[in-house]
């Protein structure tokens, strides 16, 4: 059997394991596929590469891929998603320092978003009152539910992302060193980058995105526009691997092996064991409180993998809340088409 070669582009992060696992259990092999994965550093390395065909396809952020297919944010690149590659598995998490304050200001259960919401208000009004300089949160990019998130989370206490807080933008493995250095005051980002914070012992993890909103759209497969409309066979059989990496990784005695495939060097690169107790919905917080076991903390299963069209309405709204642009009815049916109809 001929072999069909696909490069796909993918950044090191737990929601990256569907595309992982197809590859290294070989689900990509019994559809006749040679699959090249490729590790790489930003956001925006992995959508300009996709769209200069560099990648085939690509594990991407659904929110970037549909800036970019509105050409929002300089970059004009229509793309494509037949599938998605999970949902939530991202977290808010602070420095220690920042940790310590939140809980003396707040007034009720710090667990509750609202409370640390309205805790990190009073903190941002003193500061201000001091004459010091403002806080600041990053996000693993502009166009990311981890951006949305953090100004869901700011609003239930009338703040704003980039006007109260300080926002920048840090790819997510550089996320723990940002946290260490004092470059940023807290990020959020998807897993692993949360727990290795807290296993450094620089951070902890306030909120889980699933405290703030279940469900939430994140990871998807990512082809050109044009690559998926002309590549009916290659789209349909990566999908199929990914479908049969879906079945596998929903199976809990197979977590042990999955965090073994993503802690290799050229995956991840990280322990095993902290990667299992992520996989097992364990998370470690910090900041002296005990381990939280999250039931739905990152989806992998059929229903999490179908792109729907009011995926992309949250991800127009988020764009509108965070300033990022004003939505038109053309721009909405535009977002919308980004999904394809999942024929599974």
């Amino acid at each position: 059997m001929t072999m069909l070669h696909l490069r796909v582009g993918f950044m090191p992060l737990v929601d990256c394991a569907l595309v992982t696992l197809a590859k290294d259990e070989g689900f990509a092999e019994e559809q006749g596929l040679n699959l090249e994965l490729v590790r790489e550093v930003s956001w925006s390395n992995l959508r300009d590469k996709l769209n200069v065909r560099l990648f085939d396809a690509a594990h991407m952020l659904g929110p970037a891929a549909i800036a970019a297919t509105l050409g929002i944010g300089g970059v004009k690149a229509p793309m494509s998603v037949p599938i998605g590659l999970n949902r939530d598995g991202a977290a808010i998490t602070v420095s220690l320092r920042r940790f310590e304050e939140l809980c003396r200001h707040a007034q009720g259960d710090i667990a509750d978003p609202a409370v640390s919401a309205r805790a990190l208000a009073a903190m941002v009004a003193r500061r201000s009152a001091s004459g010091l300089p403002p806080l600041t949160f990053a996000a693993v990019f502009g166009f990311s539910m981890h951006t949305y998130l953090l100004c869901e989370w700011l609003a239930k206490a009338g703040l704003r992302l980039g006007e109260d807080v300080r926002f920048e933008v840090v790819p997510p493995p550089q996320t723990v060193e940002a946290l260490t250095s004092g470059r940023v005051d807290g990020f959020c980002a998807g897993a692993p980058w949360n727990s290795a914070a807290v296993e450094a012992g620089v951070g902890a993890m306030i909120h889980a995105s699933v405290d703030l909103r279940r469900d939430c759209h994140d990871k998807v497969l990512a082809w050109r526009a044009d690559d998926a409309t002309n590549r009916p066979t290659a789209v349909a059989k990566l999908n199929a691997a990914i479908l049969a990496a879906s079945d596998w990784a929903c199976r809990p005695e197979n977590a042990a092996r999955m965090a073994q495939h993503l802690s290799a060097p050229d995956r991840l690169g990280l322990p095993q064991a902290l990667l299992e107790r992520i996989l097992n919905r364990e998370l470690v917080q910090g900041g002296g409180r005990p381990p939280r076991h999250v039931a739905h903390f990152i989806r992998f299963d059929l229903a999490a993998l179908r792109p729907a069209p009011e995926d992309a309405d949250w991800v127009l709204a988020g764009m509108e809340q965070a300033g990022q642009t004003r939505v038109s009815e053309e721009m909405r049916a535009m977002a919308r088409s980004v999904f394809l109809s999942p024929a599974f």
